[in-house]
């Protein structure tokens, strides 16, 4: 009995359970809705692991979600919701837009300016936001949800502008081929390239059938460097102190405007990172005209709640998350089962984590039960 308590306390195992729960109730609503839920559900695994492209693009799915629930988990440890982390997405892709397509610079040299570009666009929103939290009390929710649509709609704005519009499209003209983080983009298209890896049919479908590129490398690194910062840090400690008691963190001298700033602005600054990734990295390389959110970061959100918070776990969130929308394609393709049914396994899921509480109350009462046996 103690030892099944001990497990139920754990953080991953809330997880792991909302996640089957997850999966149970998907099965339930393709079941009344008439579908088999065991060839829904083989040909959701089948559409991410049964080829190498497929695996290849749900990492490629999966990274500019890692990066935006990083961003969310980083603001939660700090004591801010940061809801504008899909904002702070678009910002990136805008400015990386905005600096990549009128400029063409050699690769080492146009790369890193196109991805500070974004990441300056989604760190200025982020700032906005940390600046009224921090100067007139304004709540983050409130203020990152404004900016969330002004982006969508500045978005629009620039991809209309005579500068950016490409004729006869609903897009912007792409960033320069110099930008472009694809792995090994020039050479893996050219005749030598091909010849090269035909050779070897599994390198072939990921290299040269998928825009693999570096932002699941960039991701990984960046969880590393956010936790470092968090827990091995004395601005991290500061960080954290902020968000566990502002008025304590206060009393003992930290400064707790400034860090509300910093953290948002770190926060904006990550999710801006992402789509600038996004930009250079997977096709078509440009803004189009948003109808609607492209939930890369309200999806970031959830994958901050899936992991507990922890930058590291967002990686493992982010993979789920990338697995369940890429392979989800395949369920209405094999069977026929709307893609919706894959929007009602995820919501599940977040659902269930967000009653993780339960699973540590269930784990307190099998302990006074069997304290009291003894």
């Amino acid at each position: 009995m103690e030892t099944i308590q001990k497990i139920l306390k754990k953080p991953i195992t809330a997880t792991f359970i909302a996640i089957i729960l997850g999966f149970l109730v998907a099965a339930g609503a393709l079941a009344v809705a008439g579908y088999d839920p065991v060839a829904a559900f083989t040909a959701l695994f089948q559409g991410i692991f049964s080829k190498p492209k497929y695996i290849s693009n749900t990492i490629i799915k999966a990274a500019p979600i890692i990066l935006t629930g990083i961003s969310v988990a980083f603001a939660f440890k700090t004591g801010l919701f940061n809801i504008g982390a899909e904002g702070q997405y678009i910002a990136g892709t805008m400015c990386a837009v905005l600096v990549g397509a009128k400029l063409n610079l050699p690769a080492p040299i146009q790369i890193p300016v196109v991805i500070l570009a974004g990441v300056a666009g989604g760190a200025l929103i982020g700032a906005i936001t940390g600046f009224l939290k921090s100067r007139f009390g304004i709540h983050e929710v409130i203020t990152a949800i404004m900016l969330n649509w002004t982006m969508l709609y500045l978005n629009n704005f620039v991809v209309s502008t005579a500068a950016y519009h490409q004729p006869n499209t609903t897009s912007s003209f792409p960033v320069n081929e110099s930008s472009f983080t694809t792995i090994l983009h020039n050479w893996k298209m050219s005749d030598q390239g091909l010849e090269t890896l035909s050779g070897t049919p599994w390198l072939f479908d990921v290299l040269v059938k998928t825009d693999v590129n570096i932002a699941f490398i960039v991701a990984i690194v960046v969880a590393v460097l956010v936790w470092f910062l968090l827990f091995r840090s004395k601005l991290g400690f500061e960080l954290r102190a902020v968000g566990f008691n502002r008025d304590a963190a206060e009393f003992s001298g930290i400064n707790v405007n400034r860090n509300t700033l910093l953290a948002m602005t770190i926060a904006g600054a990550i999710s801006g990172l992402a789509g600038a990734l996004a930009i250079t990295g997977i096709e078509p390389h440009c803004l189009t005209m948003l109808a609607a959110f492209e939930n890369n970061g309200f999806n970031g959100f959830s994958v901050a709640l899936i992991a507990g918070s922890s930058p590291i776990g967002c990686i493992f969130a982010g993979l789920l998350f990338g697995g369940l929308i890429y392979g989800g394609q395949s369920v209405q393709l094999a069977v026929g089962a709307p893609t919706d049914i894959i929007n009602i396994m995820i919501g599940t899921i977040v659902f269930f984590v967000a009653l993780a509480r339960v699973v540590t109350l269930l784990a307190d009462k099998l302990g006074k039960r069997g304290a009291n046996h003894a």
